[in-house]
């Protein structure tokens, strides 16, 4: 086994380069079925290897997954990539070994990754779910699949999936390919006789507002100023009459004290205009190691209404796990000279006569704060966003090109899993965004 070991070992990256070509902005989702299927096909054929072996197999083909798949966090702060990447890719080379270790070590190895998944979505850090495999489908037909049991169940399906196509051979290809179609059509049939969310009968005329801008900005080199006027440009050409709303993105706003400040008044100035409440992103002071990130209603008269404060925050961009140890290696934590300070409310907004479901950037990925707010009676969520690669409190909005970086593409994919999820209409707004849902 030993001379096999490189081209084996290289077997299982080319395995994990695969799913990484198929997260956005690349979105070749098909690659993900491939990649997965190949290292299951990898790792049914390595019967007779040690645990140190198979740990090197799980762990090398995540690295090849994370790697790229994270490469954002990079512009954050390369010491927590490495953390990062390292820790989850060891996360499958454990399940390696225990799924092997599992009287059907087939549905072993399947339930392990997944679980490896699933804890890489809450631990450590509150979880860095960025390049999932859920992702990966979210513009596929797989995608139907997050309205049975959201997005790990289609982690689990995808990785079914390899393992039927893992155990075939010539003389049960066939067999196993139908098994798997009629796997893949019964889910699907299921997703459309089930039950679903009922249809209103209402209409809500929404604005969202993209100010555009300069892209790969740092709120500590830059004027949060320049962001606020771009976002005022833009909704004083706005004529519409009739509007329920006009949402401005995450964060567009950066100030000591929102209701004090000069901000709000211009705002209240155009939703006085526009008869419309405002819904609006705002980061305020706290002290000199917090801030706040929110989403504020601002009524017609001008007076605020309902909050919402970010609960889940981005590790390496609104605070930083491990600061110390990190300064004292070196990493540039002062990029990030505070920490969000967590909210504590349920994930809704009263806009007017309207409930939203409200999960600020980040918190798309995480099915519970979507699911607080439709628990809350909202009719449509709302998902706003800096669409950006840079440290919190940053924003770096940009004319929209075709494809986007990660972060931006990966919010949208995940505003379609969530309107899948819960059947709920769902929009993303940011500064600059490559698509909308």
């Amino acid at each position: 086994m030993k001379s096999n070991r490189f081209p084996t070992l290289a077997a299982a990256s080319l395995a994990g380069a695969l799913v990484a070509f198929a997260l956005p902005p690349w979105g070749w989702w098909p690659l993900a079925l491939i990649g997965v299927a190949l290292f299951m096909r990898i790792t049914v054929a390595t019967t007779d290897v040690s645990s140190r072996m198979r740990f090197a197999l799980g762990f090398i083909f995540a690295v090849s997954w994370f790697a790229p798949g994270m490469g954002w966090m990079w512009f954050l702060t390369p010491p927590g990539y490495v953390i990062a990447v390292v820790l989850f890719s060891s996360f499958h080379g454990f399940a390696s070994i225990v799924g092997a270790r599992s009287r059907l070590p087939i549905v072993g190895i399947v339930l392990a990754h997944t679980l490896a998944e699933t804890l890489r979505m809450s631990f450590p850090f509150g979880g860095v779910p960025l390049a999932s495999l859920a992702i990966a489908t979210a513009s596929s037909p797989l995608s139907a699949l997050s309205s049975i049991s959201g997005p790990l169940f289609v982690t689990l399906v995808i990785w079914t999936l390899g393992a039927i196509a893992a155990t075939s051979s010539r003389a049960t290809w066939l067999r196993n390919g139908i098994a798997g179609l009629s796997l893949v059509a019964a889910l699907l049939v299921l997703t459309v006789i089930g039950p679903h969310a009922h249809d209103l009968g209402t209409t809500k005329r929404i604005a969202a507002v993209q100010g555009g801008g300069p892209q790969g900005t740092l709120a500590i080199n830059t004027n949060p100023r320049d962001v606020v006027d771009r976002h005022l440009a833009a909704t004083r050409t706005m004529t519409e009459s009739g509007l329920d709303m006009v949402i401005w993105p995450e964060n567009v706003i950066d100030v000591e004290d929102f209701y004090t400040s000069v901000e709000r008044e211009e705002i209240a100035g155009e939703a006085a205009r526009l008869s419309a409440p405002f819904v609006v992103g705002i980061t305020e002071d706290v002290d000199r190691r917090y801030f706040t990130n929110a989403q504020v209603v601002v009524n017609v008269d001008g007076t605020l209404a309902d909050r919402y404060d970010k609960v889940r925050r981005v590790p390496f961009g609104e605070f930083v796990p491990l600061r110390g140890l990190l300064e004292a290696l070196g990493a540039p934590v002062d990029r990030i000279p505070r920490d969000a300070q967590a909210g504590d409310t349920p994930a809704s907004l009263h806009v007017g006569d309207t409930t939203a479901g409200v999960v600020i950037s980040w918190e798309v990925f995480f099915s519970g704060r979507a699911n607080e707010g439709v628990e809350r009676d909202a009719t449509f969520i709302i998902n706003p966003t800096n669409g950006s690669s840079t440290p919190a409190r940053s924003c770096k909005p940009s004319k929209s090109p075709r494809r986007g970086s990660a972060p931006s593409s990966r919010t949208a994919g995940w505003s379609r899993l969530r309107r899948r999820d819960f059947q709920h209409s769902s929009l993303p707004t940011a500064p600059y965004m490559t698509e909308l849902v």
